[in-house]
């Protein structure tokens, strides 16, 4: 449910915060994926999180999603203790992972043309 909401990264969300996720996912542990979870939602719910995914998650309900009346009852009882608000964090989590290592290889791949390129006019 949490891959089909239209969130964007960087809306109300602290990276510091969501990079101790990804890390815990780039690791691959299960057990510290889950502590990280556990550890972080709640305090990315209460950072800014919760508005754009309580917003997402209606969005998603009135566009008939399968199961996201459930998603949404799941957050507006439990808010950032919830399975759906892990789950959000985990996927953006995982967005966040992927991002920055495009940019990375980016970087990597522009790093030998940077002294090709003249220099600005700063």
């Amino acid at each position: 449910m949490a891959r089909t909401l239209d969130l964007d990264l960087n809306a109300g969300i602290c990276h510091a915060c969501l990079s101790v996720v990804s890390f815990a996912l780039d690791d691959g542990n299960p057990a510290k994926i889950r502590g990280e979870l556990m550890r972080m939602t709640p305090w990315l719910w209460d950072e800014g999180l919760a508005e754009h995914a309580l917003a997402a998650v209606r969005r998603a309900c009135e566009r008939g999603v399968i199961d996201a009346d459930t998603a949404l009852a799941d957050l507006e009882l439990k808010g950032g203790r919830s399975t759906t608000a892990r789950s959000i964090v985990r996927r953006l989590a995982a967005d966040l992972s992927r991002r920055t290592k495009n940019e990375l290889r980016l970087e990597a791949l522009a790093r030998d043309r940077l002294r090709l390129a003249p220099p600005g006019l700063n």
